[in-house]
């Protein structure tokens, strides 16, 4: 029997495809400028991935061109940043919007950090892009270590186990150990707990069920995943009319690699696009 868990009201509807239009249009303006000058490419991703909420609002299950597109953008921008702020002279040459663009390098940014780095891999886990995700996976650790010490641990020991599983280093299991117990409410201190708990752990938990093939476990953690996504979304008024909370990104991520995997997915939810999950785009353009 399918599960559905319904997203909560955002109020779709003419108002907000004017939104998503206006959004694109001032983000291929930022996309525009990137070859002039890249030190904005961090504000451009977070365009990116406004314009991909507006879209999910508008589209929630991303059975439109312009979804899929606004998808593509942002796992081209994030990409992009990580490829940019790689290297300190000469020029990135990099695909965003249909197009090959030059990008100056920018060396170092402190907004190419381990949180920027999740966005922009599940970004490539749900475009199937493995070229990207192999480019951010061969990413050193300490390259993605905010300066500023904004993050828990655990976000270190998380991305170490993404990098672990896809390039297939050793000691994935102990890596994912470690990663849940620094995740722990009691160890990890400076993520809202609300956060923590009901955004930011699921996806481990979804991944932990994906990596030992628990294919009975996964769909009842992916329901438990929205629920607690829904919950922390619907916390306040703010946070409700909050576009953000459209799409669970981390957990769809997760969800693309089980359904590529056959697993057994008996959940409906406008929070997982159903043409994202489904792959119903990929190949429509290149990426």
């Amino acid at each position: 029997m399918t599960t559905t868990i319904a997203r909560h009201d955002l109020s779709a509807g003419p108002d907000t495809e004017r939104l998503a239009d206006g959004l694109d249009e001032d983000l291929i303006e930022e996309i525009d400028d990137l070859e002039t000058t890249a030190v904005l490419i961090d504000s451009a991703f977070s365009s990116a991935r406004l314009s991909l909420s507006a879209r999910c609002v508008a589209d929630p299950r991303a059975s439109a061109i312009e979804t899929w597109e606004s998808t593509v953008n942002a796992l081209q921008l994030g990409s992009a940043l990580f490829a940019v702020t790689g290297v300190q002279d000469g020029s990135v040459e990099c695909r965003i919007n249909r197009k090959l663009r030059t990008i100056p390098a920018t060396g170092p940014m402190s907004t190419a950090d381990a949180g920027t780095w999740l966005s922009a891999f599940w970004l490539a886990v749900i475009c199937r892009d493995q070229d990207r995700m192999t480019q951010l996976s061969e990413i050193p650790l300490e390259r993605l270590r905010s300066p500023e010490g904004s993050y828990d641990e655990y976000i270190y020991r998380w991305v170490d186990t993404l990098q672990s599983w896809w390039l297939r280093r050793p000691d994935l299991a102990d890596k994912l150990i470690a990663t849940i117990e620094a995740s722990d409410p009691a160890v990890a201190r400076i993520a809202p707990q609300d956060l923590l708990q009901a955004v930011l752990y699921p996806p481990i938990n979804l991944f932990y069920h994906y990596v030992r093939n628990d294919r009975d476990g996964f769909a009842p953690a992916l329901a438990d995943a929205l629920k607690l996504h829904k919950t922390y979304w619907t916390l306040n008024e703010d946070r409700a009319k909050d576009i953000d909370g459209s799409i669970a990104l981390g957990p769809l991520a997760i969800a693309c690699l089980a359904y590529d995997a056959e697993f057994p997915l008996d959940i409906e939810s406008d929070y997982l696009p159903k043409h994202l999950l489904q792959r119903t785009w990929i190949g429509e353009f290149p990426t």
